[in-house]
């Protein structure tokens, strides 16, 4: 199963938070994930795809991938502008230019940066190998948007991609798109430039001969030839030392060789190059998977893929109870109608509180982290169509208790929940009260036991209050 980046990413994000600063509270999370079975990565990334939906995670990242581009749509500009800037430069606003400085404004930068970037493949070994560029970009998006979260995302994005050796070829996108910007606005502005005012070429030198620069031209001019850029003759090189006056024809050949240098020695390396780039990050990228040996991940293997799972028998057999309860029965392969359950309840409340009514499950008390995981598992393959929960009315809902009761209320078609011993009416208002902020309905939250053990077996519509 191939999943998207973004799976990947908010793993490797969950990854370091908890690694930095302790494992979250996914009992619900890891449950469903379970549930949905599957492989460990799968399981893994559908219990932090919901992980993340909870903690905002998503939301974060939305967030960051929207100031990603817009940064990148700044970074693009400038450096278009840039590229504009270098060519009127080169240029000037009419008249003498001196080829030699024109070249090297326009093509030095390039490519002393694009021969660096071709040298780190055979000077450094790995995949660490940024740019400043890259880096630039990803500390002012970071800067952008605010949040724990929002610091550990591009964290997580370079751990990524250095573990598929994809760094350099990843921040060679960048760097090579933007190159390939600023080249296309000094490409654009030459022809402009050149199309609407009057240039006069020459090369101006004291130490070399006019055969130097013949040779120059004839070697820079041979591959622009091949895409029919021409190149002046030997007779218009040496003409061009400033001492002599040239035809209209000589100045326009110059012109189409420059024009010819910036296009075969910037532009299509630089595409070429980004071409390249993005071949190879996104064929790797296609063949991505979770290193499941990674910390913070391998512990999670026994939670998603217990070595012992209950899947529901064929036929009832005898089952080991609980610490402190022995319930009538555990439900066995088939659908739950109607189940009664006590959480955390201490020895000196009778269980069960009354009398069960003929159909109804006991579910037993449960006290520990493994025994609801057991029941979460188990109601999530055969949900209950009404659920009794008794709780200890002494007791004051944390919030664990609170989650653990939405996450049942989600797997039963009806629950309700009934509190021993019954106590004064200000008590019970504690409860209603933190119950109600949860999210739960009045009618769901009864005191008396007797009445909700009517309900329980059909035989009155509504408990009393």
């Amino acid at each position: 199963m191939r999943y998207q980046f973004d799976d990947f990413w908010i793993t490797e994000s969950l990854r370091l938070r908890e690694s930095l600063w302790g494992p979250l509270e996914d009992a619900s999370e890891a449950g469903r994930a379970r549930a949905k079975g599957g492989s460990f990565e799968a399981r893994l990334i559908a219990r932090n795809r919901l992980l993340a939906e909870r903690e905002g995670l998503t939301t974060t990242l939305s967030r960051w991938r929207t100031m990603a581009r817009l940064t990148l749509l700044l970074f693009s500009v400038i450096a278009f502008v840039l590229g504009c800037a270098a060519a009127m430069g080169a240029l000037g606003k009419g008249g003498v230019v001196n080829l030699a400085p024109a070249i090297v404004a326009l093509l030095g930068l390039n490519t002393l940066a694009f021969v660096m970037w071709l040298a780190s493949f055979a000077l450094l070994t790995g995949g660490a190998s940024g740019s400043l560029i890259s880096g630039t970009w990803l500390k002012l998006t970071r800067r952008l948007v605010r949040g724990t979260d929002a610091a550990l995302l591009p964290r997580a994005l370079l751990e990524i991609l250095s573990r598929q050796r994809l760094q350099r070829w990843a921040a060679g996108v960048l760097s090579h798109f933007f190159w390939v910007l600023a080249l296309t606005g000094a490409l654009l502005t030459l022809l402009g430039l050149l199309a609407t005012r009057r240039y006069t070429f020459q090369w101006e030198t004291t130490l070399l001969s006019p055969d130097t620069f013949v040779s120059l031209v004839e070697g820079l001019g041979r591959l622009p030839s091949v895409l029919g850029f021409p190149q002046p003759s030997a007779q218009v090189v040496r003409a061009s030392g400033g001492l002599q006056s040239l035809p209209e024809s000589a100045h326009a050949a110059w012109s189409v060789w420059l024009i010819g240098l910036v296009l075969v020695y910037g532009l299509l390396p630089r595409l070429a190059a980004l071409l390249l780039s993005c071949l190879v990050v996104r064929r790797r990228l296609n063949n991505l998977t979770v290193d499941t040996t990674l910390p913070g991940i391998a512990e999670l293997h026994e939670r998603l893929m217990p070595s012992s799972e209950n899947t529901g028998v064929d036929a009832p057999a005898p089952l080991v109870s609980p610490p402190n309860v022995a319930p009538a029965h555990w439900p066995g392969a088939r659908q739950i109608q109607c189940a009664i359950l006590g959480l955390e309840l201490p020895s000196d409340l009778n269980w069960p509180p009354l009398a069960l009514p003929s159909g109804v499950d006991d579910l037993g008390i449960i006290d520990t982290r493994e025994q609801r995981h057991a029941l979460l598992d188990s109601l999530r393959r055969r949900a209950a169509q009404r659920l009794l929960i008794c709780c200890d009315a002494r007791q004051t809902p944390d919030r664990g208790t609170l989650t653990l009761l939405t996450e049942l209320s989600s797997l039963s078609g009806d629950m309700r929940l009934a509190l021993i011993p019954e106590l004064e009416p200000s008590r019970r208002e504690l409860w209603q009260r933190q119950l109600l902020a949860a999210g739960f309905e009045p009618e769901q939250v009864h005191g008396r036991i007797a009445d909700n053990m009517l309900w329980l077996a059909g035989l009155r519509g509504e408990p009393a209050a």
